[in-house]
């Protein structure tokens, strides 16, 4: 594999959030030894200053886009595309993790160094330009999730999470490694452009062992994004995991994978298309119907909240289906839009549940629009923007889907996902029901007003939304031109 040279300060650039996000990692594991666990609060800030670094320096290496060591790293539009929004909700978590955090006596450094570490993966899942660097960003922001879904050691809840989780995961995880290994043997790189070399011959002459691969490797990545067959992890561990690890859990690295999901297969793998198309049509319908479904069923208001993370992996599919530029560029408007309203919807459940997480049923929020009338209203417009109400970025999001969805015609698969949007409209507004229209419950009765990190980033998840809805020109245009990935 060659490559023309790349100054090494142009490289390190072009590798700049993952690296300062590492080193803020290590010295705050470093400064925790040092200062003792007193200093939790600080060391939680001096995370929010290496994630805001981090977006910058995502922003920096916009400016000089290009391949990076060897060709293994591509710091293209489309990789600080999702780099910006995989900071972004480590940025909201973190905010609002501090509150919950201190209410439980665990605020301590090596939460926030796990989430750092976690995003780091995430940035470089999304900019793996080679099969073995994308398998080890994807273990590096996996592990470091594991452990967070675990991190209240005294909760039971969260033990069993962080214990499905990692067994789950594993099997995902030998199973991508599986489909980088025949990918291998067929083409004779783990290199996506010299994949798609290999398998652009003639039609038909991709053999079994191409389709064999690209089947371990979306299986590994559906499990990832949480995407039916492989979805059945995800109410438990969002159950019992902390608050903010399940609001981290459903955006950054459901969308970090669809970004090592995209790349992979609307480059390497779009040559032979047609052997996935049908299995990622089938996995599209079934990820709607088993998370809009369930989610009627369902109580305990962070089970409804996976369930519903499920049925919204299956639209972000249905753009993956569509496999044009469209449709990339439509899934990532999607993600960005759901990142925001995802998170800030487990912001209010954090704050709302209370120490040891006493209130997590929906019925529990009866009565909040008249307790906290600004709470209840920013989590009406997240919820209505789960919808796909218009003027927020949910509805864009689904119209921008199914439009890519139509133009590859695939009518049948948007028809029936319209009607799942119809379904999922019924949870959505039992909420809302049971906020303004029910007398407040004991949960209610006693609510203080929310934190200020919680107000914070409640307020910037709704705002984001809103302008996503209004003025999605922006982003859309950015995306656009970011989808047309480079072979």
């Amino acid at each position: 594999m060659t490559h023309s040279f790349v100054p090494t300060g142009v490289e390190l650039l072009r590798l700049s959030p993952e690296i300062l996000l590492v080193l803020a990692g290590t010295l705050l594991l470093v400064l925790e030894g040092l200062t003792g666990a007193k200093r939790g609060r600080e060391l939680g800030r001096l995370a929010l200053v290496a994630l805001g670094a981090a977006l910058l320096a995502s922003l920096a290496a916009a400016r000089q886009p290009g391949l990076a060591f060897s060709g293994s790293i591509s710091a293209d539009g489309f990789a600080t595309f999702f780099r910006l929004v995989v900071i972004a909700a480590g940025l909201l978590v973190a905010l609002f993790s501090g509150p919950y955090l201190r209410r439980e006596s665990a605020e301590r450094g090596e939460y926030y160094a796990l989430l750092l570490y976690s995003v780091a993966g995430q940035c470089l899942m999304a900019s793996a330009n080679e099969l073995i660097v994308l398998f080890i960003a994807l273990e590096t922001s996996s592990i470091a999730s594991y452990v967070l879904a675990g991190y209240l050691r005294a909760d039971r809840r969260a033990n069993e999470a962080a214990v499905k989780y990692f067994l789950l995961g594993s099997f995902a995880s030998a199973f991508l490694l599986y489909g980088i290994a025949l990918i291998y043997g067929e083409a004779g790189s783990t290199w996506l452009g010299q994949i798609r070399a290999a398998l652009a011959g003639p039609p038909g002459s991709a053999t079994p062992l191409a389709g064999a691969a690209a089947a371990f490797l979306f299986a590994g990545f559906a499990f990832k994004v949480s995407a039916a067959p492989f979805q059945v992890w995800a109410p438990d561990v969002y159950q019992g995991a902390p608050a903010p690890v399940a609001a981290f859990l459903s955006a950054g690295p459901k969308a970090a994978a669809f970004a090592g999901l995209l790349r992979v297969f609307m480059t390497a793998f779009e040559p032979v298309s047609a052997s996935w198309e049908g299995i990622v049509w089938v996995s599209a319908l079934a990820t709607m119907i088993v998370g809009n479904l369930a989610a009627l069923l369902q109580s305990n208001i962070k089970r409804l909240l996976a369930y519903s993370s499920i049925a919204h992996a299956g639209y972000v599919m249905v753009a993956v289906t569509a496999h044009s530029s469209i449709g990339t560029a439509a899934a990532m408007f999607y993600l960005a839009a759901y990142v925001f309203m995802n998170v800030g919807a487990f912001a209010v459940v954090s704050y709302f549940a209370r120490q040891g997480e006493r209130y997590v049923h929906v019925d529990d929020l009866a009565g909040l629009a008249w307790r906290q009338p600004v709470v209840a209203a920013l989590l009406s417009l997240l919820l209505l923007s789960l919808i796909g109400v218009p003027l927020t970025g949910g509805f864009f999001g689904k119209f921008y889907v199914f439009t890519a969805a139509l133009e590859a015609g695939l009518v049948w698969l948007t028809v029936l996902g319209l009607l799942n949007s119809a379904v999922a409209a019924y949870y959505y507004l039992r909420i809302l029901v049971v906020m303004y229209m029910r007398e407040p419950s004991e949960a209610a009765a006693d609510l203080a007003a929310p934190p200020a990190p919680v107000r914070a980033a409640l307020w910037a998840s709704a705002l984001a939304t809103l302008i996503l809805g209004i003025f999605p020109s922006t982003v859309l245009e950015y995306a656009s031109k970011a989808a047309a990935l480079a072979p």
